[in-house]
């Protein structure tokens, strides 16, 4: 695919405010991309390099460099040219990273090259998405949107839903499963202007309580734990108290969905900045552990020995949740209504 397409649907998706007419548009879009286009597509859709941040700042961006006349080059001759870019170091790299750019932009239409520049500066902003990316994703290969949003929320991934999809078509769908030890994309909560009108949508529902911590899901097999954020990253070696918490229950293989949460000496929750700082930190866990222990308590179970949960109802999800993690590591709960 060349880079000057996505270019041209990057800003007339950022020019319009309908979730309709965005999903046309990368409809269209994946209809002519091929799989092995979307691990660059995807995330240059959405403003994000697959390659992170590679240090290229407006003093390089900012020379100005002669236009190509036509448009030639393909997303993924622009991906090669960025992660050999991203991979020079040492003496006289700024100089060899400045001949590159220049030679990229050299090689970019107008438009390819304001596209490159707001890649580049991370200033490329779509709003909502991913949303729009997966109705156009099944629009483009007639696929139930229904199940083009459980594949991604499964993989925890649209970059490879949509490689598969494009390669092999809707029955490649039936490949991803709820699988122990995949991070799994987090159902997100509903907001309403009071309790009383949850309760009057919801009906007889339960109410829990906010717990202002972070959030994380949490995978056993057997001996093996691994835990995940929101964002899929994985943690694990940051929390061992969690690790051990999972390790003490009783279930052999589960995904749970829980909190994490920081208590002082009078039991009382910490500050959110405190537990982020303590889950965030990389170094010295111990002192850390010592410093801000955490907890964890749970409110969801996604999976439990071999048992997919995730079509049953609330009712039955937290029955088995609570025959799995004894009360004080799970959040109270009242029913209502």
């Amino acid at each position: 695919m060349l880079l000057a397409r996505l270019a041209q649907v990057s800003r007339e998706v950022a020019e319009t405010s309908a979730r309709s007419r965005k999903t046309v548009l990368l409809a269209e879009l994946f209809r002519e991309a091929e799989a092995a286009d979307v691990p660059v597509v995807i995330p240059y859709l959405a403003g994000r390099l697959p390659q992170g941040r590679i240090g290229v700042g407006w003093k390089v961006l900012g020379r100005e460099v002669t236009p190509a006349a036509e448009p030639s080059l393909t997303v993924r001759d622009v991906d090669a040219r960025l992660t050999h870019l991203a991979s020079v170091t040492g003496t006289g790299s700024q100089a060899e990273r400045a001949r590159l750019v220049g030679e990229l932009m050299g090689a970019a239409t107008e438009d390819e090259q304001r596209f490159l520049i707001g890649l580049l500066t991370g200033e490329v902003r779509q709003g909502a998405l991913d949303a729009a990316a997966v109705e156009g994703l099944a629009a483009a290969t007639d696929a139930p949107p229904a199940d083009v949003r459980r594949a991604v929320m499964l993989a925890g991934s649209l970059q490879t839903v949509a490689e598969a999809l494009l390669a092999d078509g809707p029955g490649a769908l039936e490949g991803f499963r709820l699988t122990v030890g995949r991070p799994v994309l987090p159902m997100l909560a509903h907001s309403a202007s009071s309790v009383a009108e949850a309760v009057g949508k919801l009906g007889a529902c339960a109410v829990e309580e906010k717990l202002d911590g972070i959030r994380v899901q949490v995978h056993r097999d057997d001996g093996t734990v691994r835990l995940y954020t929101r964002t899929l990253d994985d943690i694990t070696d940051r929390l061992p108290e969690v690790t051990r918490a999972a390790l003490a229950l009783p279930g052999e293989r589960f995904i749970l969905d829980g909190e994490v949460i920081s208590l002082d000496g009078s039991g009382r929750p910490r500050s959110f900045q405190e537990t982020a700082g303590r889950v965030g930190s990389r170094t010295d866990v111990a002192t850390a552990s010592r410093a801000v222990p955490v907890s964890v308590v749970f409110f969801d179970a996604l999976s439990v020995d071999g048992h997919d949960l995730l079509d049953l109802p609330l009712t039955e999800r937290h029955a088995a949740l609570a025959r799995l993690v004894p009360e004080p590591a799970r959040v109270r709960r009242t029913l209502v209504g």
